[in-house]
């Protein structure tokens, strides 16, 4: 399996030149940094796993139609650092609480030019300012999804949405999640499958919308809500 190149996303994506240039620093920044918080450095396999699979949130029209978007738990920048790049016109907050992984994004995010980014070195549970004020939020590979609502909920406005990158289904934990949601004031739009790149089995985008108000108890406490998920 060869890996996509570049100008597939301009294609796939309506990317422009200065658009694929950025991801190219962003990928460059993965290969020569020792400090890059992710096992998969090499080019020709994170064009894959960290860029393709990043942008296939695209598919997503209220994502891609999102002014105010929080990528959650972002570790080294995905998905929120290429959908930066993406969606220009757009503000991405990438919430990280380890110091070390926001000062590779921080160098990330200068090395690429993607003015539309901010780091927010905070947990997710006690970032105040992001409170009610977004369109959209993501999460990719951060916790059970019972814990990831609970961690978007109370920052998405009324009527944003929740986009949860899942690997296989499991109609267990799909209804722990429904329950939690209800809790929060979320409900489930979709469960969408993904072929981000050639092979990709099992991937899935999990899109919840707020429909209510989140009940004023949550957040709660940082920690509570992986020691104590709602739904199970």
């Amino acid at each position: 399996m060869r890996p996509l190149p570049l100008s597939t996303f301009g294609e796939r994506y309506g990317l422009n030149d200065r658009q694929l240039d950025q991801l190219d620093a962003v990928l460059n920044a993965l290969a020569v940094d020792d400090r890059a918080p992710t096992t998969v450095r090499d080019p020709e396999e994170a064009v894959d796993v960290h860029l393709a699979d990043s942008l296939v949130g695209l598919e997503v029209d209220r994502l891609r139609s999102a002014r105010r978007i929080v990528d959650i738990g972002t570790g080294a920048g995905f998905p929120g650092l290429p959908l930066a790049v993406a969606l220009p016109t757009s503000e991405m907050s990438l919430v990280e609480s380890q110091s070390k992984k926001c000062q590779f994004l921080r160098r990330a995010v200068a090395g690429a030019g993607v003015d539309n980014a901010r780091i927010v070195e905070s947990r997710v549970e006690e970032w105040s300012e992001g409170l009610g004020h977004n369109d959209a939020v993501m999460a990719r590979a951060l916790a059970p999804q019972p814990v990831v609502l609970e961690y978007a909920a109370p920052l998405l406005e009324r009527g944003g949405v929740l986009v949860d990158w899942r690997g296989r289904r499991d109609a267990v934990q799909e209804a722990e999640a429904a329950d939690a949601a209800e809790q929060l004031g979320m409900r489930r739009l979709e469960i969408r499958h993904t072929e981000p790149y050639e092979g990709a089995r099992d991937h899935h985008l999990h899109v919840f919308e707020k429909v209510a108000e989140t009940p004023a108890r949550f957040p709660r406490r940082a920690g509570v809500a992986r020691k104590r998920p709602l739904g199970g």
